[in-house]
């Protein structure tokens, strides 16, 4: 399916499910990563910190892929392939206490480490297959 999260499927952004996101090493080999993640009704969401490799390989690269499985079911996961489409410092630091609560019950993220800078992906979906 193209550029869309089927409905069926959007349950998995409220669970406890991580994403493993792949992006594109400077050699073009792949590298992944498992994140947690979030939908905007357009855009999947994934924070990070600057500096990290899955945020140098986002800055030189936007191709990337998810992969997201249902905690409740193994054999039912949701496969994005996309491209970063916005990579911003705003709002991130509140994104990231967001998804904490989420994954963790926490109201702030606990590992934010000193001079650590937040940044936030939104990543495009362009296609979609899943399982399950």
């Amino acid at each position: 399916m193209a550029g869309v999260i089927p409905e069926n499927y959007l349950d998995l952004f409220e669970k406890k499910a991580f994403a493993n996101l792949a992006t594109v090493m400077p050699d073009g080999t792949p590298q992944v990563t498992p994140v947690w993640c979030d939908y905007d009704g357009t855009h999947v969401l994934v924070n990070s910190a600057r500096g990290r490799r899955k945020d140098k390989n986002m800055e030189s690269n936007p191709a990337v892929a998810l992969s997201i499985l249902d905690p409740d079911n193994p054999y039912r996961y949701l496969e994005v392939r996309g491209r970063v489409a916005e990579i911003t410092e705003e709002g991130a630091d509140e994104h990231i206490d967001k998804m904490a609560q989420k994954y963790l019950g926490q109201d702030k993220y606990p590992y934010r480490q000193p001079g650590e800078v937040r940044v936030l992906y939104k990543i495009k979906p362009e296609r979609t297959s899943q399982m399950g």
